[in-house]
C-alpha cells in the first residue's frame, strides 16, 4: 500500500483501537477489514452496529482522502440488510462522484463469504488548497 496516498488516515487512532486494517487504497477507492472479536459483539452475539459503521466510515475516509486533499464527511448513512457471518468483515469504498468541493462514495460491507450485509453512503467536503 502506498503510504503517501493514505495520508492522514493511516494514523487514525480510533480505527487502530477498534482493530481495523487498511488493505488497499488508491485514488477514489479503499478496502478495510476488521477481524471480529468478542468485544465487537452486542448483547445478541451479532457484530455491534457501531463497529460496522466505524469500519465503513474508515474506508470512506481512506478513499475520499486518497487524492491528497483533506476530506471530511458532511452526511453519511448506513443500511443494514442482515447480520454478517464469519470472523472477518470487509468494507469496500468506491467513489461515485467528485466535483470541486463535494464528493460521494458508496461503501459495501461484505462478510466472510463475500455477501453484502450493509451499505454505507457518504458525502464529503473536500478542503482544496
Amino acid at each position: 500500500m502506498n503510504n503517501d496516498i493514505t495520508g492522514n488516515v493511516k494514523d487514525d487512532r480510533f480505527a487502530k483501537y477498534v482493530g481495523i486494517e487498511l488493505i488497499e487504497v488508491r485514488e477514489g477507492f479503499a478496502v478495510a477489514e476488521l477481524i471480529v472479536r468478542d468485544d465487537h459483539l452486542n448483547g445478541v452475539n451479532s457484530v455491534q452496529g457501531g463497529a460496522i459503521f466505524t469500519l465503513a466510515d474508515y474506508a470512506f475516509a481512506a478513499a475520499s482522502n486518497s487524492y491528497g486533499f483533506v476530506t471530511v464527511g458532511i452526511n453519511v448513512n448506513i443500511s443494514y440488510f442482515k447480520a454478517p457471518s464469519g470472523k472477518k468483515i470487509r468494507a469496500v469504498a468506491k467513489e461515485v462522484s467528485s466535483q470541486n468541493r463535494i464528493c460521494g462514495y458508496d461503501v459495501d460491507l461484505l462478510d466472510e463469504d463475500g455477501s453484502i450485509f450493509a451499505r454505507f453512503n457518504g458525502l464529503g467536503y473536500i478542503k482544496r488548497k
